[in-house]
């Protein structure tokens, strides 16, 4: 029974983190932070959607303090026709993975179409509900986060049919400077992988929208009219905590900044059977396995790595959390591994990441590979990162030609 109400607990908690945050006490008490791109709509571009049917490709995150976009626009009395819901759903109902249906929303009686079903791109029948549609979401930074393949397919539908993009800036929370990890090879193009950039890539949303056209990343025949609403107060050298915002978590398993910026890294747990901590309270900073065995040498290496990082070794058992974390890998089996935080943010979580899981797996005894670590990666590189061929800090992610390439969409100093 203790087991039962432990994990009930656990499971509203972090949905309600996805799905139903308010600000801290503290965020609020920020007098200074960066204006969204979301704010600056509301304020100064309403007038323009005066008479036309406007469609929404958001989620939990688009919200301006407690408020949810839908909310702040039906309250302007705008003419919202459809919305439509990316991975976890447009309220934040599903857990990474899960199928989205098309439905109603329960709050306001709008038609929700799932962009994470039998179709990951808008339909031309979906798109006769609409004049223009508004994207707003905050997505984390990382190439293999669905939210930029969604963005690029809304683009595309949206070029077929005639109908302009509102792309609300926010915050890349790793940084507009924070750029690492091997650019995506053409081979491994994906959902969680669509466009040849790196790992960690240092744009905003609104950033990439422009560049996947400008660079012809996406397929249209003609020009796409994409209007983004920059950002005032944010620059590049911002991290999450320099911006004055409150957290709202992109998805169930990252209900924290901390949980987010560990991610970029630790993220390929999910290419093996090793435990990435989906299960617990603390995914992606909880990583093992039942027969993961680390000497008291192997902990000693990751302490190294980065005087920003505080490694603990540590057990945990994975256990089913609806609408989070449903079937876990382990799950109701003792995993032994090690538990991340972050003593300050400045080290470099790609390459941290992939030396604390270099190591992992080669203190693992009984693990598979899966082909999925390509499309994390990017690049069988990997493979001798795994084998100890290479450690991560002698990695070289050959950038310049992206960071130069990237230079003309830059909407931040």
């Amino acid at each position: 029974m203790l087991k039962y109400l432990l994990t009930i607990l656990l499971s509203c908690f972090l949905v309600s983190v996805f799905s139903c945050q308010t600000p801290s006490p503290e965020a609020e008490a920020v007098e200074e932070r960066v204006i969204l791109g979301a704010e600056i709509f509301i304020e100064r571009y309403l007038d323009e959607l005066e008479g036309r049917r406007v469609g929404l490709v958001m989620n939990p995150t688009a919200r301006i303090g407690r408020v949810h976009m839908l909310d702040r626009l039906l309250e302007s009395n705008v003419n919202i026709t459809a919305l439509f819901a990316p991975e976890h759903g447009f309220r934040g109902e599903a857990g990474a993975g899960e199928r989205i249906e098309d439905g109603i929303d329960r709050d306001s009686g709008v038609p929700v179409f799932s962009l994470y079903g039998d179709t990951r791109q808008p339909t031309p029948e979906m798109l006769e509900h609409v004049d223009v549609l508004i994207f707003d979401m905050q997505d984390v930074g990382a190439r293999f986060y669905t939210y930029i393949a969604t963005l690029g397919l809304v683009i595309e539908a949206a070029a077929k049919a005639g109908i302009p993009v509102w792309v609300l800036d926010r915050p890349n929370p790793a940084g507009g400077n924070y750029v690492s990890g091997w650019i995506m090879e053409e081979e491994f193009k994906s959902f969680v992988g669509p466009y040849p950039i790196p790992i960690a890539h240092g744009l905003t949303m609104g950033e990439i929208s422009k560049m996947m056209v400008g660079e012809r990343w996406i397929d249209f025949e003609e020009e796409p009219e994409i209007r983004v609403v920059p950002m005032e107060g944010w620059n590049r050298d911002m991290k999450w905590p320099d911006t004055g915002l409150r957290w709202v978590a992109p998805s169930p398993n990252l209900p924290t900044f901390e949980h987010a910026f560990f991610y970029l890294g630790t993220v390929f747990y999910e290419g093996t059977t090793l435990s990435e901590g989906r299960g617990t309270i603390d995914p992606f900073l909880l990583m093992g396995d039942p027969s993961t065995s680390l000497s008291d040498e192997d902990i000693e290496r990751m302490r190294n790595i980065s005087p920003s990082i505080s490694i603990e070794p540590t057990q945990f058992t994975p256990t089913s959390i609806p609408g989070v974390a449903p079937t876990p890998k382990h799950e109701g089996v003792l995993c032994h591994g090690v538990y991340l935080s972050a003593i300050d943010y400045d080290f470099d979580p790609v390459r941290a990441g992939l030396e604390i899981f270099s190591i992992i797996m080669r203190s693992t005894q009984n693990y598979e590979l899966r082909s999925f670590r390509y499309l994390l990666a990017g690049t069988r590189e990997i493979d001798r990162l795994i084998r100890g061929q290479i450690q991560a800090a002698d990695l070289d992610f050959k950038l310049d030609g992206y960071l130069e390439q990237r230079k003309p969409y830059l909407l931040y100093d």
